[in-house]
């Protein structure tokens, strides 16, 4: 854990590296009952019109999936998480290399329903949408599917008038962090909860700021704007 600490304070700060201690403190002495869960939100801009391509690059293609599409069953998912947010709406961007799902990136052009914590995240649909699970195969983390995933994706967003993705980030990831500033991330903002069971506290440097809840209804709803 303290090699781990160590690497954050000097990526991320103390106060970062502070709360990953007291995070990882609480998991251990409660056995998993008690979690601090800890958010940065960003927005990045749609990049400009960049001549990008569809279709293949190289021996990737990336394309949109349907929930019928057999390469839903490779999803490193539970089938009733993805099942769920196709009822929802989202959209995937896929890459496949000879009919193996090697990467993808969702999105949402509504307000999400965070699926770790008790949250609702809310934008202007007309300029913006969430993105929420972007993954690269681990084979193909050296190269430029990460880039490449998202330069088709704005392409896509570009074409339909959008100028903003936002998301939420885990404040202990830094290497998600640092490939979102690469795109040109703004911070919008971060909060953190604390969740007990049922219960759920949360803090916030945007409204609400504070938040107490013990039902499944009772969440707090940010609105998150990149102007």
């Amino acid at each position: 854990m303290f090699a781990s600490t160590r690497q954050l304070a000097k990526t991320l700060g103390l106060r970062a590296a502070a709360c990953y201690a007291i995070a990882r403190a609480l998991e251990r002495v409660s056995f998993g009952a008690l979690r601090l869960i800890n958010y940065q939100f960003v927005a990045q801009p749609v990049a400009p019109e960049d001549g990008v391509a569809p279709g293949r690059s190289g021996s990737i293609e990336l394309r949109r999936l349907g929930r019928d599409d057999p390469l839903v069953a490779q999803f490193p998912r539970p089938p009733e998480v993805i099942a769920k947010r196709f009822r929802d709406g989202a959209h995937c961007l896929a890459a496949v290399k000879a009919g193996r799902l090697v990467g993808f990136l969702w999105y949402m052009e509504r307000e999400y329903l965070e699926d770790e914590v008790r949250s609702c995240y809310r934008f202007n649909p007309a300029t913006a949408v969430w993105d929420f699970d972007v993954y690269v195969d681990p084979e193909f983390r050296l190269g430029r599917l990460f880039a490449r995933l998202w330069e088709v994706a704005h392409r896509d967003l570009r074409a339909a008038g959008y100028r903003w993705t936002i998301s939420r980030i885990s404040a202990f990831n830094p290497a998600s962090l640092a490939a979102h500033a690469r795109l040109g991330a703004r911070r919008l903002g971060g909060a953190v909860f604390l969740v007990a069971g049922p219960l759920q506290v949360s803090f916030a440097s945007i409204a609400p700021h504070f938040h107490l809840g013990w039902r499944v209804d009772m969440r707090p709803v940010y609105f998150l704007d990149p102007r």
